[in-house]
């Protein structure tokens, strides 16, 4: 179907829908969550495409067949392309959803903590869910960092470390939507598995796309990962397709098993992948630290339901984890049955053996039966499995269950990557994690491997050989193997040929690897070229190596070279490591001079940080000289001077470290020009941090002039940093007007950093001035802080001026603490009217916050009437409350109603305590009656 056929088909279908339930578009957006102009939009022929949000939020309330029209939209928007379509990869970040990009959903909090449109993605509706309020924390600003040079024109890439459910894939999220504004693409390499879709498409990758890489684990471990990690050293510094920004995230494991450096003596086996993260990874704390935790109870306070529920239920500061179900989740499983508990042992050594994410049915179905003992095994009823699945697949917290079924779309199926089967499961993240640790030292039992020898394909067949092999299951790795092999897969002959040899079948394994190289394995030319050489036939071992290099992989360049440096025979490991270089891989050479600068040969090292440098990669040399730092003061002097090296070729790391040196020598001029030096290599921090040291040591005017040249570089934040060091050493008057150039600048952030600065010092009425600035241009902080000023000082009027500057600038969260207080201090009007204000402009926490109120005071009558008013104002929590009130009350008729709208928009929770409720003795309606 053409583009704008599938577009048409979209809106007609939308559009059947919408009369066949009887509803304009008015009372269509009320239903769905939406506002009015988006609906229009959406149904109007004239306008562009909806989103993702609002079709699956339309195709709710229409009771419309949500994935037929979520695939509607992608052929009509470009998403998801056919195999055969020349077009660059990815699709406007705009038309993603985030569980698409594997963010978790939330919990769910309950009904009675607050309303529904508290948080900022408190209105999308469609498959994206609601996401609580997203709360800042240090590696977010990191992270801006790299956004902001790539919407300037640098390419750059970022992989988020931390462990699972800590924030990793909703901070890369939060941190692309400026991007959004300059039309960016985002592409999500995924399909038939995530390294063969990278590998395949690299190339292609056009400016101003987000290369999504959520755990990038995936991409760079197994057998393709250095031709991954090569493949995006070579997009990053292709300048005629800057700007591109990479972005991933991985567990701690990984990051470590990437980025240590091998023994002497072993094969390195992450040199690239090693090369391509250094210097981008950014580490996440695994909870929040108490500002953050202050930022969420303030967001919280101000309505963020999700939020409070987490803040009241964990004093760890691991909300990421709460808010993702994983405690619950690691209690179901604690605490599961034999069954349940076996089915998700099983889930959880196949994840951590290699097996793909999606499990087929039968897989599990079959390796469970020797995860139970004897006395387990014995007193199962005859439905024992159905029963299990129905107990893993039950949500902990709104949708996050231990397993999960999943529908493999027909591209997955026909490329191999599943079963045929339209039956498959995914483990949740965070039991996936907690179970690797558990289970680390366990090896499956039979069932396990027989049942992946009859239901896994080939890439997970080939993982699970190597995983066997490693464990001494000889014979369960070569049935795997040779299943993988009988597949089409030309890699698991190379697997077959480590087994033979492991079995000191030497003629065997050559053979095989021959045969998986004649079959276009380059796994096997790395791998027979190292066997051969080692075996002593050096010029086929390199004519082999040769090949692979000619084929794309110049790893067993890249080996042999260190087998040699590590056979003492140095210039044959620098002509090799040279030759690898020449084919695109320089991490040889950089490994080489890391090997000798640490045996104490220098002269050596910098002879092959030059070279690594001239061709194109100078992280040697700033390697060189952190190692020579390491060593103590005594070794300085060499590590400035590596440091000079890897300035001359423009590394710009080395640049700002010279910078800092010689500013701390008193060398200024000097560090100045290493500063500017820095910035036009990429880094214009250098500059910031020059003007902190020139702040710090009371050089006032030049810290000024540094920021502005840093400024200029493209580090917008530079005067405000200045302008705060300046205020913390009390010279209130020189931060404003640092703030004030900064706002001459452009800088949104200044003039409501300045109505701050005016709060300290007790000009209210220049702050209020100032708040009204900064809320004319989109920042709502200030009016909203000064709101509750005011009020607190008992000046209502300009409290709810102010409150009202801020709603209009995007912050309606004051009128819910405004609404608050007054109702506090006895002004349940003045409440209520603040509340009913906040409900017109699209927010009904501050209805439902005076509700949870009235009821804990015991006006039970109130609370209602709170909850009504939300309720008509479009809450659906508001309405499954109201259902379960009226319920009580005997009006089961306007109940069912309720219920029915609430569910109908996404919230089925009334729906179910009414079903409850009906069918329970003591309930009011044991028959039905009124359904």
């Amino acid at each position: 179907m053409r583009d704008a056929a599938a577009l048409r088909e979209l809106r007609s279908r939308l559009e059947s829908g919408r009369i066949a339930r009887g509803l304009n578009q008015t009372e269509l957006a009320h239903v769905a969550g939406l506002g009015r102009t988006t609906v229009s939009r959406a149904l109007s022929p004239g306008a562009p495409g909806p989103s993702a949000d609002t079709v699956g939020a339309l195709a709710r309330a229409l009771r419309l067949d949500t994935d037929a029209l979520l695939e509607l939209l992608e052929t009509a928007c470009g998403r998801g392309r056919a195999a055969g379509d020349r077009g660059a990869p990815g699709t406007t970040i705009r038309l993603w959803d985030p569980p698409d990009l594997e963010v978790h959903y939330a919990v769910e909090a309950p009904v009675t903590s607050s309303g529904s449109n508290g948080s900022r993605e408190g209105g999308r509706r469609g498959r994206a869910g609601r996401l609580p309020a997203y709360v800042r924390r240090p590696h977010d600003e990191h992270l801006a960092t790299v956004v902001e040079a790539a919407c300037e024109g640098h390419s750059g890439m970022a992989v988020l470390v931390g462990p699972s459910s800590t924030g990793k894939t909703r901070a890369c999220w939060e941190a692309i939507q400026p991007l959004t504004a300059y039309g960016w693409r985002l592409w999500h390499p995924f399909d038939p598995t995530r390294p063969e879709a990278a590998l395949a498409d690299l190339h292609r990758v056009e400016p101003q796309t987000v290369v999504w890489l959520n755990d990038a684990q995936q991409y760079f471990g197994g057998e393709n990962g250095e031709r991954v990690a090569a493949a995006l050293h070579r997009l990053l510094t292709d300048v005629s397709r800057s700007p591109v920004l990479v972005l991933g995230t991985m567990w701690p494991e990984y990051q470590d098993d990437y980025m240590t450096l091998p023994r002497p003596g072993a094969p390195d086996a992450h040199p690239q992948v090693r090369s391509l993260l250094a210097g981008r990874l950014i580490t996440l704390p695994d909870r929040f630290d108490h500002i953050a935790l202050s930022k969420a109870e303030v967001l919280a306070t101000a309505g963020d339901r999700q939020l409070a529920h987490a803040l009241h239920h964990t004093d760890s500061g691991r909300l990421t984890q709460f808010l993702a179900g994983a405690p619950e989740l690691v209690r179901r499983y604690e605490t599961a049955g034999p069954p349940a508990r076996a089915l998700l042992d099983v889930a959880i050594d196949a994840r951590r053996l290699g097996a793909a994410v999606h499990l087929p049915v039968g897989f599990l179905e079959q390796a469970v039966e020797d995860y139970l003992n004897d006395d387990e095994y014995d007193d199962l009823t005859d439905n024992w499995l159905d029963e299990a699945f129905a107990d893993v697949t039950v949500p902990v917290h709104g949708r996050l269950a231990p397993l999960r079924r999943v529908r493999p779309r027909s591209s997955q199926r026909h490329a191999g990557t599943m079963t045929g089967t339209s039956a498959c499961y995914r483990l949740a993240d965070y039991l996936e994690q907690h179970g690797r640790r558990g289970r680390a030292r366990l090896c499956p039992p039979k069932s396990f491997w027989q049942a992946a020898q009859g239901h896994l394909t080939s890439d997970s067949l080939l993982n699970l050989a190597y995983a066997a092999r490693i464990r001494h299951r000889f014979g369960w790795a070569e049935q795997l193997a040779q299943q993988a092999a009988d597949q089409g897969s030309v890699d698991a002959l190379a697997e077959l040929a480590e087994i033979r040899r492991a079995g000191g079948d030497w003629g065997e394994a050559d053979l095989l690897l021959r045969q998986a190289a004649e079959s276009g394995s380059i796994t096997a030319l790395i791998r027979l070229a190292v066997a051969r050489h080692r075996a002593g036939h050096i010029s086929e071992a390199e004519d082999l190596a040769q090949q692979a290099a000619d084929a794309g992989d110049p790893q067993g360049l890249v080996q042999l070279a260190e087998i040699c440096e590590n056979q003492g025979l140095r210039r044959a490991a620098e002509e090799l490591a040279t030759r690898a270089a020449a084919a695109g891989d320089t991490s040889s050479l950089v490994r080489l001079a890391e090997m000798r600068q640490l045996a104490g040969a220098a002269q050596g090292a910098e002879r092959l940080g030059q070279l690594a440098a001239k061709a194109g990669d100078t992280t040697a040399l700033v390697r060189l000289a952190v190692i020579q730092e390491g060593k103590g003061p005594a070794s300085s002097t060499n590590a400035m001077r590596l440091y000079q090296l890897a300035g001359r070729v423009g590394n710009a790391s080395a640049l700002a470290r010279l910078a800092a040196t010689r500013e701390a020598a008193g060398r200024r001029e000097e560090a100045e020009q290493f500063a500017r030096r820095a910035a036009r290599a990429g880094q214009s921090f250098a500059l910031v941090r020059l003007a902190e040291m020139r702040e710090a040591a009371g050089a006032h005017e030049d810290a000024e002039r540094l920021a502005q040249q840093a400024i200029g570089a493209g580090h917008r934040f530079a005067l405000i940093r200045i302008a705060a060091l300046r205020g913390a050493a009390g010279d209130a008057e020189g931060a404003e007007r640092l703030l004030r150039q900064a706002d001459e600048a452009g800088i949104p952030t200044a003039v409501a950093r300045l109505a701050e600065l005016h709060v300290d010092r007790g000009d209210l009425h220049g702050a209020e001035r100032l708040a009204k600035e900064a809320a004319e241009k989109s920042n709502a902080n200030a009016a909203a802080r000064l709101a509750d000023l005011k009020e607190v000082a008992g000046h209502r009027e300009e409290a709810e001026g102010l409150a009202r500057l801020s709603a209009d600038a995007g912050d309606i969260s004051v009128f819910a603490r405004l609404a608050e207080m007054r109702e506090h201090v006895g002004s349940h009007e003045d409440a209520v009217r603040l509340a009913q204000e906040a409900a017109e402009r699209g927010c009904t926490t501050p209805l439902m916050r005076l509700a949870d109120l009235r009821e804990a005071k015991g006006d039970q009558e109130g609370a209602e009437n709170m909850t009504r008013l939300a309720a008509d104002a479009g809450d659906t929590m508001a309405m499954a409350r109201m259902a379960i009130i009226l319920e009580l009350a005997g009006d089961k008729r306007r109940a069912g109603q309720l219920a029915r709208i609430a569910a109908d928009a996404g919230n089925p929770s009334a729906l179910a305590r009414l079903s409850e409720l009906r069918g329970s003795p003591d309930g009011p309606d044991r028959s039905g009656a009124g359904r």
